[in-house]
């Protein structure tokens, strides 16, 4: 068997449950992108898919991260992989494990149409709403697989199944739906449905995790990232915190191409106004 995830925190915490429990272990293979926010219409074709390659890069220019990280890696590629092992060997099983996020979800369908070849090999383990033990010892529902103690992952195998003929039919439908529909941001409300939202749908995120003093970007992205319920990228919500400059509704100094701890930004005064406003309205 080999397994496939969809973030790169998962593939640590997924190898060291292997380590308590080689019953289950195997190859870990990563979906790298973040099919969960931007431009996906036509991507089955060559000139839909350079297009979201395009998207990602003016992006990642803007920020910290080098523009090499764009093109430094083909998810086409790693199916192909996938493909391969699964033709070379008739007893292999590939095991898609997903968390309730539409990071995840959003990947998987991609992901499972390319699959159907293959039906009864293709095990999915989906820990959506499901009740975990954390380092403290209390009970908590993870939104994503890096949040589970590696022990967990010894009772969460035991949930793996078939992905059925119907979920083979219907979940590429939904992968189509999502191109056509072509929104910017994607999230996940319940089981595996997803919901088109506009560019702006994080904005108030980075409203509320910002304040009318100057914070560095790294303090400012991490009280962001802390507050949100659901989450998305630092890329993603760079790029809506120059959006938000450039309508005036915050402020950026320094040279956030250089590093987070190389910019500074905080709220104008309307708009922190209209922050404590609507605040005090939900109070």
């Amino acid at each position: 068997m080999f397994h496939i995830v969809f973030q790169e925190s998962d593939v640590a915490v997924l190898q060291n449950a292997f380590a308590l429990d080689d019953s289950f272990s195997g190859q870990v293979l990563q979906i790298k992108d973040e099919f969960a926010v931007g431009p996906l219409f036509g991507i089955d074709t060559s000139e839909g898919w350079a297009n979201r390659e395009n998207w990602w890069r003016a992006l990642i220019e803007q920020s910290p991260y080098s523009n090499e990280l764009v093109g430094s890696f083909d998810d086409r590629i790693t199916v192909k992989d996938i493909l391969a092992k699964l033709s070379e060997n008739e007893d292999e099983e590939a095991w898609i494990w997903m968390g309730g996020n539409a990071h995840d979800v959003c990947g998987y369908f991609w992901l499972v149409g390319q699959l159907k070849a293959f039906t009864g090999r293709i095990k999915i383990l989906y820990l959506n709403n499901l009740p975990f033990i954390n380092e403290k010892g209390n009970l908590f529902y993870p939104t994503a697989l890096h949040e589970i103690q590696p022990k967990e992952f010894l009772k969460a195998k035991k949930l793996c199944r078939n992905v059925t003929l119907s979920e083979f039919e219907i979940d590429p439908d939904e992968w189509k739906k999502m191109m056509e529909e072509n929104v910017t941001v994607r999230i996940l409300e319940g089981g595996k449905k997803i919901t088109g939202k506009g560019e702006d749908f994080y904005d108030e995120d980075v409203l509320n995790g910002l304040t009318k003093e100057w914070q560095r970007g790294n303090r400012a992205m991490h009280n962001i990232l802390a507050k949100m319920k659901i989450k998305t990228g630092d890329v993603f919500l760079l790029w809506r915190m120059y959006k938000l400059a450039e309508s005036q509704i915050v402020e950026i100094r320094g040279d956030p191409t250089k590093g987070w701890k190389d910019f500074e930004v905080r709220l104008k005064t309307t708009a922190t106004e209209a922050v404590e406003t609507n605040q005090n309205e939900i109070l």
